[in-house]
């Protein structure tokens, strides 16, 4: 059996459920290590894709400070030693890491224990767990290393893509956890659009959920709007551009669906991550970058219906392979 762990948001698991269906499309096991916080057992806990599941009472060390640092990273020691019985039980020779904190034990525990450490490190900015383990691994793959592997995403993006021409319907993306900036922007936005025939998708995240049904109600606007979905591709699918954050699985899907975006990066993501993520989509033309600081609404809103989506969309189309997932497979193997 093959261990993937990792997770805490959306976007390491995106990764995780990707490279785990290509492992059980080949006719092995997988185990997954996760953690108990964060949105790891929402994804994972009836995912029929992994053979076992394990969430652990892990934690991040990076945002503590004095004591509860060292408690986080004497717990992550002691997760490592329950890792190692997980590898003892099922046989585990390779481990796969996504990144977040969730991977941390598990990783760690590869290193300490003699088991191979496969690492994805999904950020242009490579994160700090990653930074310290990579030495160690046997393989680091990167879509924005020198030599750069394909993103892996799942097939249901690009059995969804099509090339955008007009804009006749937009969807506001948040991410898995939602976006307060994003959520007010989009009602910002949304007496101009809907006055210039615009439908609008919005995904709002679960906290903000029932207040932004509400305000679309107040304002007489009829929008498709929803917290999370394990479909988003069909959301995606209808719309002709996207106002998204830049995590990196959230851009890769939208690469992958040749969906236009402007990107607002969330301003306080590790290294400024986010904007990094994005800015060579912008370099290449194929995407706007927006501060979320520096935006006003009027200008804004005239840039979008000035943008060339067709150009966009079909630039898109080049910038990921579909078989991302199965190279890196390949190689692991």
């Amino acid at each position: 059996m093959i261990v993937v762990s990792g997770g805490g948001t959306g976007g390491h698991l995106a990764i995780a459920k990707t490279l785990a269906k290509e492992l059980k499309d080949r006719g092995l096991e997988v185990v997954f290590i996760g953690s108990s916080g964060g949105q790891d057992k929402m994804w994972f806990e009836h995912d029929e894709g992994f053979r076992f599941k394990y969430f652990l009472p892990s934690s991040g060390v990076v945002n503590k400070s004095g004591f509860q640092k060292l408690s986080s990273l004497i717990n992550i020691i002691k997760l490592a030693f329950a890792c190692k019985r997980v590898f003892k039980k099922h046989g585990v020779q390779k481990v796969i890491s996504v990144g977040g904190y969730s991977s941390a034990p598990a990783s760690i525990a590869a290193i300490l224990f003699g088991k191979k450490l496969y690492i994805h490190e999904q950020n242009a900015v490579c994160g700090r767990l990653n930074l310290l383990l990579k030495p160690f691994c046997t393989k680091f793959f990167s879509s924005y290393s020198k030599n750069p592997y394909s993103y892996p995403v799942s097939d249901k993006f690009f059995g969804s893509a099509r090339i955008r021409q007009n804009l006749k319907t937009i969807l506001f993306l948040g991410g898995s956890q939602g976006a307060s900036f994003i959520n007010s922007l989009a009602l910002n936005l949304a007496p101009n659009l809907d006055k210039n025939g615009i439908k609008i998708i919005h995904q709002c995240g679960k906290k903000e959920l029932e207040s932004v049904k509400e305000s679309y109600e107040k304002l007489g606007i009829n929008a498709t709007i929803f917290d999370f979905s394990k479909d988003i591709q069909n959301y995606m699918q209808e719309a002709d551009l996207a106002i998204s954050r830049s995590g990196a699985s959230s851009l890769w899907e939208l690469c992958a669906n040749s969906l236009p975006a402007i990107f607002i990066p969330y301003p306080y993501a590790a290294k400024n991550h986010q904007y990094f993520n994005a800015k060579f989509l912008e370099e290449l033309g194929l995407a706007q970058i927006y501060k979320q600081g520096e935006i006003n609404t009027q200008d804004f809103m005239q840039n979008l219906l000035n943008l060339d989506l067709e150009k966009m969309s079909r630039g898109l189309e080049k910038t990921i392979l579909k078989d991302g997932s199965k190279k890196i497979i390949d190689e692991i193997l």
